[in-house]
């Protein structure tokens, strides 16, 4: 059973920067055997959306309103994957959910961490 867990998201200003990581276990192995990861994120009263993923390839996929603001990144020694966000606006404030697809095509879903961009 695959465990993601969320962190780093909180309350930050307008024009600032976060990383959110989310820790991977229970993967038998390491993370880069999972077909993708990736960030998605839900604001209050909308429908989840794909921030940015990360193929077990390395190949990156990004939402057009994140592009040249996010990065994705992972580290397969540490079962970690990251999203460094910078630049952020209140748009970007939203619930960001960690997600995984097995190579036997299984979804995991993590809890999600908050980020508010508020002055």
């Amino acid at each position: 059973q695959v465990q993601l867990v969320e962190s780093g998201g909180g309350l930050v200003q307008p024009g600032g920067s976060l990383r959110l990581s989310c820790a991977a276990s229970g993967t038998s192995g390491s993370i880069s055997r999972f077909n993708r990861m990736g960030w998605y994120r839900q604001a209050p009263g909308q429908e989840r959306e794909m921030v940015a993923t990360i193929t077990s390839g390395g190949r990156t996929n990004y939402a057009e309103f994140v592009k040249g603001r996010f990065t994705i990144s992972r580290d397969n020694a540490d079962n970690m994957l990251y999203l460094q966000m910078n630049s952020l606006t209140p748009e970007d404030t939203a619930v960001y959910y960690c997600h995984a697809l097995t190579p036997m095509f299984f979804n995991y879903w993590g809890e999600g961490t908050l980020v508010t961009v508020s002055s």
